[in-house]
């Protein structure tokens, strides 16, 4: 019997030994992982930060250069489009469109009619460049073009004929600025502001 104890003594001392070694073996198999794991997923993301920084800098690179071409291709597109708006400012200037547009009669009413539909028409003709233009821009030509619509019916109102009118129309502009001479100012300033 003393050999049965002294035999299973030996076999669980062997087998706690082995066991002990077992464990120490996966322990250092675990911190071996560990040390190989470790760098290496440090590394990765590392690689996955600087990686995603790269892609973010390369789309906004190309955004950027993308909306400067953009812009490039455009700028003549709204040059000429402030260049039409400038262009109906001054031909719906009240001094000039009176001389350039004769009447065919001899009611101011109706003379004030041809003036008011020769100015919607070319307004009509333009309409198309809001596209192009600011919205000040847009607001300070309609603007003008209605106050010049406006003053014009006034005017008309208190005259008796077509003569009358022009003189009158020449008066009230000669001492103030029109209002199309304001907007032409607000046009080339925004001109300005894109070619500097």
């Amino acid at each position: 019997m003393k050999d049965t104890l002294f035999f299973i003594h030996i076999f669980f001392s062997k087998k706690s030994t082995f066991v002990k070694l077992n464990f120490l073996t996966l322990e250092y198999q675990l911190l071996a992982s560990i040390a190989y794991v470790l760098p290496a997923t440090v590394t990765g993301y590392i690689a996955y930060y600087f990686f995603k920084s790269y892609l973010i800098q390369q789309n906004s690179d190309k955004k950027k250069q993308f909306l400067s071409d953009k812009k490039i291709q455009s700028l003549p597109i709204k040059l000429q489009a402030y260049e039409r708006m400038l262009l109906f400012c001054e031909r719906i200037h009240p001094a000039k469109i009176v001389i350039r547009i004769q009447s065919i009669s001899d009611k101011p009413t109706d003379y004030v009619s041809l003036l008011i539909m020769t100015i919607e028409q070319e307004f009509e003709y333009n309409l198309v460049q809001q596209l192009y233009i600011s919205s000040d821009a847009w607001k300070a030509v309609t603007s003008a073009k209605n106050l010049v619509i406006n003053k014009f019916q006034q005017i008309s109102m208190q005259v008796n004929s077509v003569h009358e009118f022009q003189e009158s129309v020449f008066k009230e502009f000669s001492n103030i600025s029109s209002p199309t001479e304001i907007a032409i100012e607000i046009l080339k300033n925004e001109v300005r502001n894109f070619i500097s």
